[in-house]
């Protein structure tokens, strides 16, 4: 890179000498007026959290992102290092970033007031100007901040020298992006050292006080059970920060839905997978059921990597029986939302009189789901020439987790009338012709005709159900 490597020529290429919160404003307002979003990769924030976001930043402030868990905080933050300049100067060999044009430590001044115009000037990429800090009861002062380094005194320093300090994350990223993640964690005597070089501007390691005016943006996470409730914040820590932003989970389906498919793991390459949309929107309503249950824990959440789970073992199920039954492409069906219950009663917290009643809860929310979906996509179809053939000429149908596409179909000893309609209604043309996507359409709609009470369905065992009148 032909990028300036003294003081000097620093000067004479017209580098600007900005603070980090004027860098970030600076390549904000460029992206604002170039039509870009402040970051991507996030869904559903686009008109609530992140035009928050945009006016803190360009507000020049601190910011705390309050929200549940799986609501995207960690996320946002780590997308805002795109905001930094892709390199930045700093004195060669300054382990706290010193800007050359205001240097801040010791060493640097020293180096700065001998070398001038010719003090050495090495360039920093944006990744390593961003540090990222889980708070954890065991964080200590030393961690944070720095503490005295024995090995520089035992070669001959003094404890009053600031030589002897080897520093800590916070002064390790001056003139960068510093995330606390669940600041709340964060012991209250960690908080006041935190809080006196954000504000102070000084160190105090040891009994020893260094000036150190940091240049930083300080962006923390936090749930609003603890930042509101149990108060574990200090409050003049509290009052740093300029902005509190309030994160969500997605309002809608369709975000829910969005979101799942651009997180969810990629299947197996050797595999062909086709997730119909009906049966991801089902896991989103149930999700949606849970976080407005009364029987649930709201204050810990149903995070959307709930939702991201479901869906990996929808899928999961599905390969395997493809593997089983050796077919081409792997179709989840409503089989195989069975699995999805097991991992519900691990993710979501109850909050119940009588212990037991979890798995209720989760297979009565699912129903109403299952339910929801089929009318939003089946309302209108007719069903009656169905349901008469159950009745009348005694169809029942046979279906299991390893039981093929194929098999499902044959159980109805013939020609489906109203099949392609169904797959139509759906969504799902593309694959009409694809026995394991006929079999997946025809399950939901037997399963919805179950639930409005117009067939029935025997549990034969945990994996294998009939269908009937």
């Amino acid at each position: 890179m032909s990028l300036p490597s003294t003081l000097g020529a620093l000067r004479a290429a017209g580098v600007p000498d900005r603070t980090v919160k004027e860098e970030l404003r600076a390549n904000l307002v460029a992206r604002l007026r170039a039509g870009d979003p402040l970051t991507t990769g996030v869904i559903g924030y686009d008109d609530t959290v992140l035009p928050e976001l945009e006016r803190a930043l360009l507000a020049g402030q601190d910011v705390i992102l309050l929200g549940e868990r799986g609501q995207a905080k960690s996320r946002i933050v780590r997308r805002l290092v795109d905001l930094l300049d892709e390199w930045a100067p700093t004195v060669s060999g300054c382990e706290i970033n010193c800007s050359p044009y205001r240097p801040t430590c010791g060493h640097c001044r020293r180096l700065a007031a001998e070398a001038g115009d010719d003090l050495p000037v090495t360039w920093v990429d944006r990744q390593r100007r961003f540090a990222e800090k889980l708070a954890t009861p065991d964080t200590a002062v030393a961690d944070l901040i720095g503490d005295v380094d024995p090995i520089k005194v035992a070669e001959g320093r003094t404890l009053g020298d600031e030589d002897t300090i080897h520093w800590g994350l916070v002064p390790r990223h001056n003139r960068g992006i510093v995330a606390v993640n669940e600041l709340p964690d964060l012991p209250e005597r960690i908080q006041v050292a935190l809080l006196n070089v954000l504000e102070e501007r000084d160190v105090q390691i040891r009994g020893y006080s260094v000036r150190l005016p940091l240049d930083l943006l300080l962006i923390a996470t936090a749930n609003p059970d603890d930042y509101t409730n149990r108060g574990r914040i200090i409050s003049p820590l509290k009052d740093r920060f300029g902005a509190q932003v309030r994160t969500h989970y997605p309002r809608t389906i369709d975000d829910e839905v969005a979101i799942v498919r651009a997180e969810a793991a990629t299947p197996p390459a050797d595999v062909s997978v086709h997730v119909p949309r009906f049966l991801d929107e089902v896991v989103a309503e149930l999700v949606a059921g849970l976080r407005a249950s009364p029987e649930v824990n709201q204050r810990s959440g149903v995070s959307v990597r709930f939702t991201i789970g479901a869906h990996e073992t929808l899928v999961a199920s599905a390969v395997r029986r493809a593997a089983r039954a050796d077919v081409a492409m792997a179709v989840p069906r409503v089989i195989d939302l069975r699995a999805v219950i097991p991992a519900a009663l691990g993710r979501v917290e109850f909050d119940l009189l009588e212990d037991g009643r979890e798995l209720d809860i989760v297979e009565e929310e699912l129903g109403r789901a299952l339910l929801r979906v089929w009318r939003h996509y089946l309302t209108g179809t007719a069903f009656d020439g169905l349901v008469r053939r159950f009745e009348e000429d005694g169809c029942s149908v046979l279906t299991g987790d390893l039981a093929p596409g194929s098999e499902v179909l044959a159980s109805f000893g013939g020609r489906i009338d109203g099949l392609a309609t169904w797959i139509a209604a759906v969504g799902e043309d593309d694959h009409a012709e694809d026995p394991e996507l006929a079999a997946s359409v025809v399950e939901f709609v037997l399963e919805g005709l179950y639930l409005g009470r117009r067939l029935s369905r025997e549990d034969l065992d945990a994996a294998t159900v009939r269908y009937g009148a």
